[in-house]
C-alpha cells in the first residue's frame, strides 16, 4: 500500500518464499489536478530539441535509446487507457516531468491514436537491461484483497484484525505471530484494538501479505459498508513465507504451490493451521479508511491511487516512480501476450533489478485468480521525456 507495505506483495511471491512488496507509507495528500474539457485533436508537434542519450545509467539499470517500432504491439495497445493513470502520476511529479505534466493536465487527447501520437512527441523510449545487458526478466501480480467481515467478534467472524498497539514503537520487535496468538500479556496489549474480524485465519494472513485490503464490513446496527484496511505497521519481525514452509515439511511440491493448494491443505489439516500460520512470525497492522468510490485502487509508494492494469511496482533504483514503462510479457491463465503502457507507482521489497515488476490486477476474485498464478517472462522499456 503504500499498499503493500511490508506484509505483503506477494502471490508468487508468498508461494515460494520471496516478500514481493512492502511499500513506504503513504505520503501527504496530493494537490488538485487541473481538469479542463478534452482536446478534441491531437497537440501539434513540439519543437526539435536536442538528441535523447544513447544511453541512460540508473544504479540499477542502464537504458539503451531504442525506437517506437522496437515496442512489440505499441500501435495495438488501448493506450487512452493510461492517461488516467498518467495524470495521478502527474499529481506527485519528478523534476524531469513537470513540462509533460503541465502539458497533460491541459486536457486528454481524444482516442487511441491521439494519445499515442501525444506520447511519441514528448517521450523517448529505452530497453530497460541490466548492468551486465541482461534484457529478460520477470512479472509477478498482486491485487487488493476483498473480504468479509464483522465490526464484533460473533458466531463465523472470531478472528481479529488489529489495530496498532500504542506500545508498538517502544517495543522492538514486537510480539510474534504466535505470541499474539497464545500469551496473556500480547493479548492483553492489543485488546479493544481489534478493527474487525474475519471468519478465516487466512483471509487475515492474505490482508498481511497484501498490507491492505477492502472489507464489507458489517456493522453492530446489522449496517453494511465497504472500507479499507490499510497498512498501519508491522511487528518488526521478517516476513516468512508459508507456502516454503509447506514445500520444506514435504507437504507441498515447489509446482504445486499456489494459493488454491495452500487454502486447500489447510482444509485437510485443520489440527496444523496454527502451525502454518506461525511458521510466519510477521503481524501487520491496520487502520480503517473510507472508500466512497470503489473504483479507486489503493494507493502506491508514489502516493497516488493504483488504477488496475495499468499500474506496476518497479525497483525505484531501476525504474523511477511516475515513469510510464511498455510491458511485453504474457498473461498468467491464457498465456496470451500481455502488452501495454503502465505507470510505475508502486515497490515491494521483492521487486529489486532492472528487469523486474509486479502487476497490479485490482480486486476481486479474476484480480485474484490472475495475481496468484502471476510468474511470467517480462521485457520492458522505460518512456522518458525528451531532452
Amino acid at each position: 500500500m503504500s499498499f503493500r507495505r511490508c506484509g505483503r506483495r506477494w502471490w508468487p511471491a508468498l508461494i515460494l518464499g520471496v516478500l514481493a512488496s512492502c511499500s513506504s507509507p503513504p505520503r501527504e495528500a496530493p494537490a488538485p489536478v487541473d481538469d479542463r474539457s478534452p482536446l478534441t485533436v491531437p497537440a501539434a508537434p513540439l519543437p526539435a530539441a536536442s538528441a535523447p542519450p544513447a544511453e541512460i545509467q540508473r544504479a540499477r539499470s542502464r537504458w539503451v535509446l531504442a525506437d517506437w517500432s522496437d515496442l512489440p504491439g505499441w500501435e495495438a495497445d488501448n493506450v487512452s487507457e493510461l492517461w488516467p493513470a498518467l495524470l495521478r502520476s502527474c499529481e506527485r511529479p519528478g523534476a524531469d516531468w513537470a513540462r509533460v505534466c503541465s502539458e497533460a493536465r491541459k486536457g486528454a487527447p481524444v482516442g487511441d491514436a491521439a494519445v499515442r501520437a501525444w506520447l511519441q512527441q514528448r517521450l523517448v523510449p529505452y530497453r530497460v537491461e541490466s548492468g551486465e545487458g541482461q534484457a529478460e526478466g520477470m512479472i509477478t501480480g498482486y491485487f487488493e484483497p476483498l473480504i468479509d467481515a464483522s465490526r464484533m467478534a460473533r458466531a463465523g467472524f472470531r478472528v481479529p484484525l488489529y489495530q496498532a498497539p500504542p506500545d508498538l514503537g517502544s517495543r522492538k520487535p514486537y510480539w510474534t505471530r504466535q505470541q499474539v496468538d497464545t500469551l496473556s500479556a500480547a493479548k492483553s496489549q492489543l485488546r479493544g484494538r481489534e478493527l474487525a474480524f474475519v471468519a478465516d485465519p487466512l483471509d487475515a494472513l492474505i490482508l498481511q501479505i497484501q498490507g491492505s485490503g477492502r472489507l464489507q464490513l458489517t456493522e453492530p446496527d446489522g449496517e453494511r459498508k465497504l472500507v479499507r484496511a490499510a497498512f498501519a505497521g508491522h511487528n518488526e519481525h521478517p516476513y516468512k513465507s508459508v507456502g516454503r514452509w509447506l514445500i520444506e515439511q514435504g507437504e507441498l511440491k515447489a509446482e504445486q504451490a499456489s494459493w488454491p493448494a495452500i487454502k486447500a491443505w489447510a482444509r485437510a489439516n485443520p489440527k496444523r493451521v496454527n502451525e502454518l500460520l506461525w511458521s510466519n512470525p510477521r503481524v501487520v497492522f491496520f487502520r480503517e479508511e473510507p472508500l466512497p468510490d470503489p473504483a479507486i485502487g489503493p494507493k502506491g509508494a508514489q502516493g497516488v491511487p493504483l488504477t488496475p492494469g495499468r499500474s506496476i511496482a518497479v525497483d525505484a533504483q531501476s525504474i523511477p516512480y511516475g515513469t510510464p514503462v511498455w510491458l511485453d510479457t504474457t498473461e498468467p491463465l491464457s498465456n496470451t501476450p500481455l502488452r501495454r503502457a503502465v505507470m510505475a507507482q508502486d515497490t515491494g521489497s521483492a521487486i529489486t533489478g532492472a528487469v523486474r515488476a509486479d502487476y497490479f490486477w485490482g480486486w476481486g476474485e479474476q484480480a485474484e485468480a490472475q495475481a496468484g498464478r502471476m510468474k511470467q517472462p517480462l521485457r520492458l522499456w522505460a518512456l522518458w521525456p525528451r531532452p
